[in-house]
């Protein structure tokens, strides 16, 4: 298993956090973000681990994993960052491609690892509840997620109407299978130049934009389901509610992730 996480984001929604390091170095409860991760890829022995870093890179802390860098990070998204390690992506290993901003359950992982669907990403069926700790209307922040009579994904990452657009919250983490790792590198270096994804250019695509495309290519992406188990940050607001809602002990009736157990 090949592991890589995203962490090139400049965190502009968390400033002034984030003037002087970059979004996942960001301590949540005296810790930073990334390092509820790397803890825990070591606890399940998961070794080969790979951090893309841009902004701010020199005070990203990887533990001793490897990074590489996305010297353009201040002009490209999440898919152009991931794509700056495709030399280093294994055609014979399972890849899961995880966000550096989010903070989950061992159980969450497990979860993922275990599915051995050609390409999965984790949803969480209880998303409502998390979101409204951040926000009044959690429908205004949330992104539609449609599953198909055969289990599949069909539609991911647009603007929702109503609840009933919304089957689950798309978290941050995707992992393909050894398989169908060349059909997932393949996509991005044929795709149009020009083109452009939900009002976004090649460059600045959103990898749920990417995951639509891939989707639309008829390559299927199987839900794994989850029930609440982890969090992330975009803003100073979100990580002050966290841990307001963590140090009252409220965290137990949603998560019991490695953030608040150590």
């Amino acid at each position: 298993m090949q592991v890589i996480v995203l962490a090139a984001g400049q965190g502009s929604r968390l400033r002034p956090l984030t003037n002087t390091k970059p979004k996942c170095m960001v301590d949540l409860l005296g810790k930073p973000l990334l390092a509820y991760q790397l803890e825990l890829f070591k606890k399940l022995n998961l070794e080969n681990v790979l951090i893309i870093g841009g902004y701010k890179n020199e005070k990203l802390d990887t533990q001793g994993a490897p990074i590489v860098i996305n010297e353009r990070f201040a002009e490209t998204n999440m898919v152009n960052t991931l794509f700056c390690a495709e030399e280093f992506i294994n055609d014979g290993q399972d890849l899961l491609l995880t966000y550096g901003d989010i903070v989950y359950d061992q159980k969450v992982l497990e979860t993922i690892l275990a599915d051995d669907s050609p390409c999965s990403v984790v949803i969480d069926k209880e998303w409502k509840q998390l979101w409204s700790l951040r926000m009044d209307n959690p429908l205004d922040d949330a992104e539609t997620l449609k599953v198909n009579k055969a289990g599949y994904i069909s539609e991911i990452g647009k603007k929702p109407s109503s609840y009933q657009d919304i089957e689950g919250q798309y978290i941050g983490m995707i992992k393909v299978r050894a398989d169908y790792i060349n059909r997932f590198k393949d996509a991005w270096k044929e795709m149009d130049s020009d083109i452009v994804l939900d009002g976004q250019d090649k460059d600045n695509i959103y990898m749920t934009s990417f995951i639509q495309y891939l989707i639309d290519l008829n390559l299927n992406f199987t839900p794994v389901f989850i029930e609440n188990g982890w969090i992330e940050i975009d803003t100073v607001e979100d990580l002050n509610a966290y841990e307001q809602f963590i140090s009252g002990g409220e965290h137990k009736k949603i998560f019991k992730s490695i953030a608040v157990s150590n």
